[in-house]
Parts: C-alpha cells; structure tokens; sequence
C-alpha cells in the first residue's frame, strides 16, 4: 500500500521530502511549507512557527491523508518532550489523523536500538544545541560528542552538502558511543548513511531516516490494531 503522507517543514527545506518519499518507497506526499525568517529556528521564534503550522494542517484532507509527519527536528525539541508530545496532539486534533513529530521519532528509535550514549552532528548554534542534549538528556541519551555547522542562516544550511555531513560525522564518532544520530531534517543523509555504518560499525540514524521508521511503524500499528 502507498503511504499518503502529510509532510509538514520550515519553507526553506528542500532534502525532506525527496529523501523521505525514498525512504518510504515512493509515498504520495503533501507537503505544507511553513513560513520562516532566514534565521536558523530558535527558542524566540518557536511560538510563531507553531501557531503556523496549526493553521496550516486544517488543509488536510482525512479522505487523502493516512498519517501526518510534523517533520522540523529543532521545532520538536526546543520545547522540551511535553510540548512536543503537546504540539503532536494538538497537530491529531486538527487532522484527524497519526502525528509523528521528528523529534519524537529521534528518541524512539534510539529506544528501539538500545542506543542510550550517542554521537551527535546537527547544523545548530550553540543556544539552540543545548536545547538538543537537554531534550535527548530527559528522555535518557547521553550526548558524548556534539559537533556543529554552526550554519546561522537558512542559506548557509542549504548549502552543507553529503561530503561535509561525512567529514563532520567521521570526526565527532567517538569509541564509546553506541551510535550517531544527525539532526535536521535539511541535512542531506540519504545517500551516505549505508556508508558511515559500515565504517563505524555502528548504527548511524538522521532525523529524516528516523521519521519514516516512525511513520511506518505507527501506520503497522494501527493496521495491527484494525485487524484485531
């Protein structure tokens, strides 16, 4: 069955949808850009985005839509997990429909793989990665290492490409870290991740791969619940 996916990302992301259709083999997906500054998302502009995108979801048709992906990493966990897990039902209400927020994918997957000590690559300032550690940190992951673009402008984080993510990524993997995780859902992963696994001989996880594991679970378990 083709997945009908609702995408929902900041108006400036253009890696989610393609490598998120990949990853859940050609899903139909519509998408919903949210409006944004040129700036990198943070703590201050969250309230506007949010509302944003609330209004935004009413488009969705429940007839055309079998499960909504909310799908801004830093969106997600700047809040902390309570508001993300409230966005998410607030997003469900509205749609009538599953929610998976990236963030929340981030930590479920983590779970599932038993990774608990990570590594981590993300294009954030330093303000807005301390959010990042504070958010894996309160749902039990211990940061090891975190290394940073430090993109400051959306133009800049369209502008990291497969071989900087594989650079940054080869030097923060640290031995004692169980995995990698790289957050956002702009940076290109799609096509380097098979690689980096097996270098590291470690799981290697995105915010983008981690969305469509979520997606595809959640739509299992609600197939499992129906036929019950």
């Amino acid at each position: 069955m083709t997945v009908k996916l609702g995408l929902m990302v900041p108006a400036n992301n253009t890696t989610m949808e393609p490598e998120l259709r990949a990853w859940l083999d050609g899903a139909q997906c519509r998408t919903l850009r949210i409006p944004r500054g040129k700036g990198l998302l943070g703590p201050a502009e969250i309230p506007a985005y949010v509302a944003q995108a609330l209004q935004l979801a009413q488009a969705y048709d429940p007839q055309q839509t079998d499960i909504v992906a909310y799908g801004c990493t830093a969106a997600g966990f700047i809040g902390g997990p309570a508001r993300d897990a409230e966005i998410q039902t607030q997003l469900a209400a509205i749609t009538g429909k599953p929610v998976v927020t990236t963030a929340s994918a981030m930590i479920a997957v983590l779970r599932h793989i038993g990774a608990t000590r990570i590594a981590v690559v993300t294009p954030y300032l330093d303000s807005v990665n301390e959010r990042l550690r504070a958010y894996l940190e309160q749902s039990g992951i211990t940061v090891l290492k975190l290394a940073s673009f430090k993109a400051e402008t959306t133009d800049e984080l369209a502008a990291i490409t497969p071989a900087q993510v594989i650079a940054l990524a080869r030097a923060t993997m640290v031995p004692a870290a169980e995995a990698m995780f790289i957050a956002c859902s702009q940076l290109p992963t799609k096509d380097i991740i098979a690689d980096l696994e097996l270098e590291f001989g470690k799981p290697v996880w995105s915010s983008i791969r981690a969305t469509a594991w979520h997606v595809q679970r959640v739509l299992a378990g609600k197939t499992a619940a129906a036929a019950a």
